[in-house]
């Protein structure tokens, strides 16, 4: 199937959608700048709290197993959902309408739209943390607050330039995140050799329930980033296919996210403390060192937040309120501050983030089966691009047979929190599949499906 572009929209529904989401004009991210965006972005302070949150539990090479088991399922999920995007070039809140609706997309977006915001916050204040520490260092100047502001503006204004801007922000950053975080797991291993050693004596570990918790909460760090898959994979070249896809997805992700599960899981079995930011600036040997390691944690929260954090809510936004980009992005910024994230970071959070990450994707994992099966089951990958925009059309109004299967999905995953992304697939597919079938409210949403009546 061709890619569709924006010639094939009809100028007159086109004449009512902004432009950055109407379908993408330009493809801009090769292979090399693909991998390196999910790179940097997938640096996620959250991580750490995740690794810290298996101590006691398992095994250093369970979780790292249970690592790997998670980024695998994202790498596939990923590719899945991110494959309607790069063949027709729309973005997923428009995505959303053949599954939804129109006016039903406010559903999953708010969603999708809540842990961007809150995640936002919690790695905001955390990075500020880091340059607040560096400036104590260097000059004996402290003031958080202040920081936390500047850095939060510092990253909306890097959102504002779009996927141009944040192409070249991840091309930059890949090569020194990796770097750096392989030798922070060299001094956490060998300045704490004996600790970890200790700790890690006595713990049995399981296969059990605790190990495919485990996954679940690694896998739902990315899970909000699933289902807006098509936001990034619309900007990839026509030659990423959804198997080249994958694979770019697995590369990036899988290393980055053992190195910061393990540090988090290391640092905080010899320390007791899951902040890395009170952790890398009290151990370090060196201060230029200290300084280095502190500012890759400030820089690594720019990396992930404005491709992970901010482009997802602000496109809820601008769908769900005809907002501007602008004003989107910085409206997120001040929601992100109003979750109070200071609250978020302290050692009794880790469990609490754990718990967070299993609930919300509790929620995601139901709208990942529904756009899934309504687009490879359903409608065969075969999409009108004017139907997708044309608000007064078959799509129209809430599609509640979607509504409807992701409540029961989500009531079902609920039962085993543990495991909810999981969990929520088959009840929630078979529940949309079968509603779509017979419900009579569904009938213009069968419209170029194998229900179509």
């Amino acid at each position: 199937m061709s890619i569709v572009d924006n010639k094939n929209l009809n100028p007159e529904l086109a004449q009512n959608v902004d432009p950055d989401l109407q379908p993408t004009k330009k493809r801009i991210m090769g292979t090399l700048s693909y991998a390196a965006s999910f790179m940097g972005g997938c640096v996620s302070i959250g991580t750490f709290s995740m690794g810290a949150g298996l101590i006691g539990a398992l095994t250093v090479t369970q979780a790292i197993i249970a690592m790997a088991i998670g980024c695998l399922v994202i790498a596939i999920a990923l590719a899945v959902i991110g494959e309607c995007g790069h063949t027709y070039g729309i973005p997923f809140t428009v995505q959303l309408r053949s599954s939804f609706g129109t006016t039903g997309v406010k559903i999953p977006g708010i969603l999708r739209g809540l842990p961007a915001i809150v995640w936002f916050g919690f790695q905001s204040w955390v990075g500020a943390g880091a340059i607040n520490s560096c400036m104590d260092i260097l000059f004996g100047v402290s003031n958080l607050p202040v920081v936390y502001a500047l850095f939060t503006l510092l990253q909306v204004a890097l959102a504002i330039k779009g996927f141009e801007g944040i192409k070249w922000l991840e091309n930059i950053s890949c090569v020194f995140i990796i770097a750096i975080l392989i030798y922070m797991l060299y001094v956490v291993n060998t300045q704490f050799a004996s600790e970890i050693g200790d700790v890690f004596s006595g713990i049995k570990g399981t296969w059990g329930m605790p190990f495919w918790a485990a996954t679940t909460s690694f896998l739902g760090i990315y899970s909000t980033m699933i289902i807006n898959a098509s936001d990034y994979s619309r900007n990839a070249t026509d030659d990423i296919k959804p198997v080249k896809a994958a694979s770019i997805y697995t590369v990036a992700i899988l290393p980055v996210t053992l190195f910061m599960g393990l540090i988090g899981l290391l640092v905080t079995a010899a320390t007791g403390n899951s902040d890395p930011v009170v952790v890398f600036s009290t151990t370090m040997g060196s201060k230029f060192l200290t300084i280095v390691t502190l500012l890759f944690i400030a820089f690594a929260q720019v990396t992930t937040n404005v491709l992970n954090n901010i482009v997802p809510p602000a496109y809820v936004l601008m769908e769900s309120f005809r907002m501007k980009w602008t004003h989107a992005t910085v409206l997120v910024g001040v929601l992100s501050a109003c979750v109070m994230p200071w609250k978020l970071v302290t050692d009794e959070s880790a469990d609490g983030l754990n718990f967070f990450t299993q609930f919300y994707s509790a929620f995601l994992g139901p709208i990942f089966a529904v756009m899934a099966v309504d687009y490879f089951i359903l409608r065969k990958k075969k999409l009108d691009i004017n139907d997708m925009y044309d608000k007064q059309g078959c799509f129209k109004g809430i599609n509640w047979a979607a509504v409807i299967a992701i409540i029961f999905g989500s009531l079902c995953s609920l039962l085993v929190m543990q495991l909810s992304w999981y969990v929520s697939l088959i009840p929630t597919g078979v529940a949309y599949y079968l509603l779509m079938k017979t419900m009579p409210a569904a009938k213009s949403f069968c419209k170029g499906t194998i229900f179509e009546r």
